[in-house]
């Protein structure tokens, strides 16, 4: 009989796991090199995270978790929002993780197990108030949709070209189309919107 898994110790393998990532990337990396990386076996990573597979998807939703904390903790203006989270997005440190998400999403979008359960919660996970920044429903749900599509249009563009400095101010750009756009209008049931 198997023993149940410690949480605190998922919890320290994964920031482990997640750190290598970080440095080297985790592409086609066996369990046993990663395992090796972090001081442990592949049989703890198995045990904790049930195979290779669950261990990618465990790095996507912590990473997806840290930025979604991230864009919260931020007190600025949409556009503002949007510039200071491409910044920590856009980082070089950042990139194989970026990757690892792109991979692991439309692995994902496919409706491959364990991929699947990250679909749609990276979607709707920066769609919940505590991700814009406050207990209040988002006054606007479709611009901060459009504003995720666009980002992770950009970053994708970012993280298969290297195009740096042509993506960061294609995010510049949209974030100044954002700061100036008017402020959506309220809607009122039973009343018709011009």
């Amino acid at each position: 009989m198997s023993r149940p898994p410690d949480d605190r110790r998922r919890d320290e393998l994964l920031a482990a796991v997640v750190a290598t990532c970080a440095e080297r990337g985790l592409g086609p990396r066996s369990l046993r090199d990663i395992a090796a990386e972090v001081g442990t076996s592949h049989r703890m990573l198995i045990h904790h995270f049930g195979s290779r597979e669950g261990l990618l998807v465990a790095v996507v939703e912590e990473v997806e978790a840290r930025q979604v904390a991230l864009a919260a903790s931020l007190a600025a203006s949409p556009g503002e929002l949007l510039s200071s989270m491409w910044t920590q997005l856009s980082a070089p440190a950042l990139r194989p993780s970026e990757r690892l998400f792109f991979e692991c999403y439309a692995r994902g979008a496919n409706g491959e197990p364990p991929f699947d359960r990250l679909v749609p919660e990276a979607v709707d996970g920066w769609l919940r108030p505590s991700a814009t920044g406050g207990p209040d429903p988002d006054p606007d749900p479709a611009l901060t949709r459009l504003a995720l599509a666009v980002v992770r249009g950009l970053l994708l563009d970012l993280v298969a070209t290297g195009a740096t400095a042509e993506t960061t101010a294609a995010l510049h750009r949209f974030a100044a189309l954002v700061a100036a756009a008017p402020a959506p209008t309220p809607v009122v049931p039973g009343r018709q919107v011009p």
